[in-house]
């Protein structure tokens, strides 16, 4: 392309074909992932589920789409309205700007830059930023307190979940999301380094779930409190924004959770076994991230539609007095085992 457009040129249509991916990703990754939803909650508690809509219900998400598309976009009164519009907007950006450093398969990536989990970490929490606009553009005390709740979990587990990230920064020497899946040639860290590696993944799925606001940790949206939390006043397609926003922040922290821990796009290996190796590589290493992701993802769906949910206090006592103090020993432990050499 640089050979038949002048640089600048070239840069802008690359910028547009990855953008349009980007939103082509978004709108499946929200088909799949709510029929996904529903499938799981319905195995889970022995029912059926969608089975109306398509063979077994498989168009299910897409009738909900057309719902949502055909709606009334309605705004208080007493809104903030330039806010109170912008908020989903920021949500949905946020989003897009966190698949930039994803290894989608091998040499796949849209950018691969050399503080990758350090770019991804500082991202996430512009997220915030969103639902604490919402809440308080939205001229509703249910919606504020909704947000309000929704920040401080957010801020609260974002310290957890970047100790469980740094200890495999730790192990694998790099900020650098690709130089961390080639250093799992050899095993994936979640088995190479033992029972702290095991310890901070086990901490990380559990941080995560809280910052995308999922059950059990959906404070910001307890029916039986605030009605719909931060996103109250929303409905129509302002509201669809904040849904996919969500499920597509659900794919991104379980694809970041596959990379650093179970090795991104990089098959299932063992030592120095080059025959079993050599088998493995066989399987497209797309089919290994997505495959990786996707479990991670009905990991998080069955913590959903398997524990009550947490009031307040107990997620806030939960992050700071139980994971932060583990995080930070293990951390510690992490960090004498690399200077030590005592991983695989």
């Amino acid at each position: 392309m640089n050979h038949t457009f002048s640089p600048t040129l070239a840069t802008i249509i690359e910028m547009v074909i990855v953008g349009v991916c980007v939103i082509g990703l978004f709108a499946v990754l929200g088909l799949v992932l709510v029929i996904m939803e529903r499938k799981v909650s319905a195995w889970i508690q022995i029912r059926l589920g969608p089975n109306r809509v398509g063979p077994k219900g498989m168009f299910q998400s897409l009738a909900d789409t057309v719902k949502l598309l055909v709606k009334e976009g309605m705004t208080p009164s007493g809104a903030d309205k330039f806010l109170f519009n912008l908020a989903p907007y920021i949500a949905l950006i946020v989003a897009m700007l966190l698949m930039a450093p994803l290894a989608f398969a091998k040499d796949f990536q849209m950018w691969d830059l050399n503080i990758g989990v350090l770019y991804v970490s500082a991202i996430s929490s512009v997220s915030v930023i969103s639902i604490l606009m919402a809440g308080w553009s939205s001229n509703n005390k249910y919606s504020l307190m909704g947000a309000m709740r929704s920040g401080a979990q957010i801020v609260s587990y974002e310290l957890s979940a970047g100790f469980s990230v740094l200890s495999v920064v730790v192990l694998a020497g790099s900020l650098n999301l690709n130089t961390i899946i080639q250093s799992q040639a050899d095993g994936w860290w979640i088995f190479k380094g033992h029972i702290p590696v095991m310890i901070s993944f086990v901490i990380f799925i559990i941080a995560v779930t809280a910052e995308t606001n999922r059950a059990p940790f959906d404070l910001a949206e307890a029916e039986s409190e605030l009605t719909a939390g931060f996103h109250t006043e929303y409905s129509g397609m302002k509201f669809a924004l904040f849904f996919l926003a969500e499920y597509v922040n659900v794919f991104i922290v379980c694809a970041i959770g596959a990379t650093l821990f179970l090795g991104g796009w990089m098959p299932f290996h063992i030592g120095h076994w080059d025959g079993f190796n050599h088998v493995m590589d066989y399987i497209p290493s797309s089919i290994w991230f997505f495959g990786k992701t996707f479990f991670l993802i009905f990991l998080i769906m069955w913590f959903r539609w398997t524990f009550p949910r947490l009031r307040i206090d107990q997620l806030l006592n939960l992050e700071w007095k139980y994971l932060l103090p583990i995080s930070l020993f293990n951390i510690l432990l992490v960090t004498a085992m690399a200077i030590l050499g005592w991983y695989f």
